[in-house]
């Protein structure tokens, strides 16, 4: 597919979901009925669930729940708008959700639903691993490393990513926990995605490499099917005063925000 019909169709896609201005006579929207995958099966006790509730769960435009990896083989994503699968491990999540939870996401999306995927969430996106979602097109980069450490990075974000993220900053620090280093993945069969925002700064730990982190993606957005699909490397649901970008994130995957702006034309090679 090429990356201008992939974006007629993300445009397509929004256009049909997107909220317009409410009339003082219309009622309020319903809340944003958001299913947050918790590994642990324990509710809000989990850490990641725990910071996800904070940011939106505790906003009326939302109504927020975890679920374990079992529920997600059952009938959990029949009354959601978005699904969130938080920090972690991706590997880890793929492994208890099997290959009928994962599939129940994938056709969850794939048939309009939202995606919002932090972190470990992010890896599970991608179409990197034989256990990964493939929802994304994106590869991770320099995977040997993956444990390259964790700290406060520079956050460059794309015009699309400020008006996404409803910031005016080119520039932004946000905390980081090991997420994946993402790059398009050139796969036919999926829609390019957009980069929102890019690593300016990095972290280069426990014999990881220099030079490799700075330029790859942090924060990228695209569709699936019917369905968009937002994925955070960093964790602004960890950052004091990025809250609000897991937030309008959120709003986004459930279809009540514009479409970024398209991604730059591949470069035909020979």
């Amino acid at each position: 597919m090429t990356p201008n019909r992939c974006w007629l169709a993300l445009g397509a896609v929004c256009a049909g979901l997107a909220v317009g201005p409410i009339r003082a006579d219309e009622p309020a929207p319903r809340p944003i009925r958001i299913v947050c995958l918790d590994v642990h099966g324990t509710g809000t006790a989990g850490v990641a669930p725990k910071n996800l509730l904070r940011c939106l769960g505790e906003a009326a435009e939302f109504s927020f729940r975890t679920a374990g990896p079992a529920e997600f083989r059952g009938p959990v994503l029949g009354e959601c708008d978005v699904v969130v699968c938080p920090g972690g491990s991706g590997s880890g999540q793929s492994k208890l959700l099997g290959d009928e939870g994962r599939r129940s996401i994938q056709e969850f999306v794939r048939r309009g639903g939202g995606y919002v995927g932090i972190c470990a969430g992010a890896y599970l996106a991608t179409a990197h691993y034989p256990w990964s979602l493939a929802i994304l097109d994106a590869e991770v980069r320099d995977t040997r490393h993956w444990a390259r450490g964790t700290g406060s990075v520079v956050l460059e974000l794309s015009p699309a990513g400020r008006r996404l993220l409803g910031t005016d900053d080119a520039t932004i620090d946000c905390y980081y926990g090991q997420g994946p280093l993402l790059a398009p993945g050139n796969r036919n069969d999926l829609p390019d995605y957009e980069r929102l925002a890019t690593y300016g700064t990095e972290i280069a730990k426990n014999g990881a490499p220099g030079g490799v982190m700075v330029g790859t993606t942090a924060i990228a957005a695209g569709t699936f099917g019917r369905g968009r699909v937002i994925c955070f490397s960093p964790h602004p649901e960890k950052t004091a005063g990025l809250e609000d970008f897991i937030r309008r994130g959120t709003r986004w995957a459930a279809g009540r925000g514009d479409p970024p702006d398209p991604p730059p034309a591949r470069t035909a090679t020979p």
